[in-house]
């Protein structure tokens, strides 16, 4: 299995690459701002081919590109429902326009062929099966994708790609229009916690990590972990 990523030109958030193998389909993960070269580079090199974009969530460093990507090859976008309206707008989780946000004037479009996640739900594409798991919190519509981890690098069982429900160290903010506290700790605690030690986090911003290193270091985690009854 092929699964590789990089940081978006703005914002630092990792758009990543998974197939079974060179030479086959492929998925990506959160196109951000700015990525379109360096994709491209990416699936020249692995002789890849494109058959479906997957969205963590609405907000606009993750999904900044998903027009042009899915638009160029005809491909799917896939996005949980709570946070469609904001592939047609994607300043509604961020309290402000692109243009104060960026600095300039941008024109986005949201892809012409979404299809809506739903939790619990096993994606087949390129080959590969992803398992859905709707955890809000950052967002109404925030998921986090499983796959299996056989055959990477790190051989682990599992590997998860939390956006920005959790990062190396930290989890990601509530304070923005959609987000709540409350709700995301939930997730963590029924859709995070209960992960094998060994599952390779892959996140929206920053370094990979592991569940069990999280549950060790990540004061969120260690302080759910304290709570009676975990």
């Amino acid at each position: 299995m092929l699964v590789t990523g990089f940081p978006a030109a703005a914002l630092g958030t990792n758009c990543y690459v998974l197939a079974t193998g060179p030479g086959e389909q492929a998925l990506i993960v959160d196109p951000g701002i700015g990525v379109i070269d360096q994709l491209d580079e990416v699936l020249a090199k692995h002789r890849l081919q494109p058959a479906a974009v997957l969205l963590t969530h609405g907000h606009f460093d993750h999904t900044f590109s998903v027009a042009p990507v899915c638009g160029a090859r005809g491909i799917t976008a896939y996005v949980h429902p709570a946070d469609r309206e904001m592939l047609a707008d994607p300043m509604k989780g961020m309290g402000m326009s692109l243009d104060q946000m960026l600095g300039g004037r941008f024109t986005y479009t949201e892809p012409d062929d979404v299809a809506e996640l739903t939790d619990g739900a096993t994606l087949s594409l390129a080959g590969l099966e992803i398992t859905v798991d709707h955890a809000p919190g950052h967002t109404g519509g925030s998921v986090i994708f499983r796959v299996p981890g056989s055959g990477t690098s790190w051989e682990a069982e599992q590997i998860c790609l939390t956006g920005d429900v959790l990062f190396a160290g930290s989890i990601g903010r509530t304070d923005l229009p959609g987000g709540n506290t409350s709700v995301m700790m939930t997730s963590l605690r029924e859709k995070i916690l209960p992960l094998a030690d060994d599952t390779v986090v892959l996140p929206g911003h920053g370094s990979e990590t592991t569940i069990g290193r999280e549950r060790a270091q990540n004061p969120y985690l260690r302080e759910l972990t304290a709570a009676p009854g975990l």
